[in-house]
């Protein structure tokens, strides 16, 4: 199969398990806003296997966050968080650190685009914790569950 189609495909295919994920977290009301775990951050893991999950992430967000009724700035700054934590994830190589850069990355962005696009009035520091505290139950228990789902079967090479 030619290389560019595979990795299309892959990216593609990434994109749309993110999006059908956050809708599954939009059901219970935690796609958006202050507080919020979405499952499809779970997915971050995947470029430490797959460097198309890069793209796949990034542009699954971006569609996700339209698709969610999201403001632009967030589809755009939001979209950029993930694509900055899935970039980083694909250059650890320690898979205990897999979880940091998307939950650091979504813990600094984030809270700005909630206080200063949708007017949130909590503090930036209850944001910034109620944020990063949904990525860590997202990205450090959820990733690292599909991490070891993932290893066990030997489903992607390393």
């Amino acid at each position: 199969m030619n290389k560019r189609i595979s990795y299309l495909t892959k990216a593609a295919v990434i994109a749309a398990i993110y999006v059908v994920l956050t809708f599954v977290s939009a059901i219970f009301g935690l796609s958006n806003g202050v507080i919020q775990v979405r499952i499809s951050e779970a997915l971050t893991v995947l470029p430490y296997f797959l460097p198309e999950a890069t793209a796949g992430l990034f542009i699954g967000c971006i569609i996700a966050n339209t698709l969610t009724g999201c403001a632009l700035w967030d589809v755009i700054f939001g979209s950029i968080a993930t694509l900055i934590g899935a970039w980083c994830t694909s250059k650890l190589k320690n898979r205990w650190l897999l979880p940091l850069p998307p939950v650091i990355s979504n813990a600094i962005i984030v809270p700005f685009v909630l206080q200063y696009v949708y007017g949130a009035t909590e503090s930036w520091l209850f944001i910034t914790a109620t944020v990063a505290a949904g990525e860590i139950i997202s990205c450090g228990i959820l990733g690292q569950i599909l991490y070891s789902l993932i290893d066990k079967n030997k489903i992607f090479k390393r």
